[in-house]
């Protein structure tokens, strides 16, 4: 019986613990929860707010975890205590546990755990460039304003590739230097094997399709998937200066 404002609330703050922290439960929200108290041992709790299970999932990361149904009803006493307050106090802590994982990301020391949590984060990035890039297109070729639609296509192309690079650079590869010089420079290899990339796929589809004969679908894929990998492996190491594997 939420309201949709409730229901779309927890959702984006489920949304942030599973993508943003790596939480593998499905209701890391819930409030209802048991665990042997050994499982406390060397956490230091610090999280703001009162997701005292959150912090638990995040810092022992390695634990079994079996979860049980149950009816959440409407309160008979008493009032929320969700507030503007909350809220706020919930992304902080998020952020605080971020931070934690990135903390513990940096004490791994297997090197194909490190690529492959990158690569992840990489092509997560890529795929929210879609959304962008569907949205803007949309949006100024017939929303703001009534644009051709190739021109409106090219501003959401510019608009996904400028996202894309910002996520990248702050969350993928956690470079905080936005020095002006350092900046324009990584922009501007990062577009290039952007652009490179989707040559690469065009070409690939078409030399599969037509030298081949294999189905496009199947084509698109392949040409896809070696387009994107390529695109990480250059930008790692070309426009963040980071060793590939690694």
């Amino acid at each position: 019986g939420w309201t949709l404002k409730r229901k779309l609330m927890s959702k984006i703050a489920t949304l942030i613990a599973k993508k943003g922290l790596g939480v593998k439960t499905k209701d890391p929200m819930s409030g209802f929860f048991a665990f042997k108290k050994n499982i406390l041992k060397g956490i230091n709790f610090d999280a703001i707010g009162y997701k005292i299970l959150l912090e638990i999932l995040v810092k022992k990361s390695g634990i079994d975890v079996k979860e049980i149904p149950y009816t959440f009803e409407n309160r008979s006493f008493g009032s929320s205590k969700l507030d503007r307050s909350t809220i706020t106090d919930y992304f902080k802590s998020a952020w605080k546990l971020y931070k934690f994982g990135k903390s513990k990301e940096k004490e791994e020391r297997r090197s194909s755990v490190r690529f492959l949590s990158k690569a992840s984060r990489f092509y997560t990035v890529g795929l929210s460039g879609f959304g962008v890039n569907y949205l803007i297109s949309l949006l100024f070729a017939g929303g703001i304003s009534d644009l051709w639609y190739l021109h409106a296509t090219m501003i959401g192309i510019i608009a996904s590739i400028t996202t894309n690079f910002l996520l990248n650079k702050t969350w993928t590869f956690d470079d905080r230097d936005f020095s002006k010089k350092r900046t324009l420079k990584q922009y501007g290899k990062f577009v290039t094997f952007s652009s490179l990339g989707a040559l690469v796929q065009l070409g690939m589809v078409f030399y599969l399709v037509d030298e081949y004969q294999l189905s496009y679908p199947i084509s698109l894929v392949l040409a896809v998937l070696s387009a994107a990998f390529g695109n990480y492996i250059l930008n790692k190491k070309y426009t963040f200066k980071e060793k590939v594997w690694g």
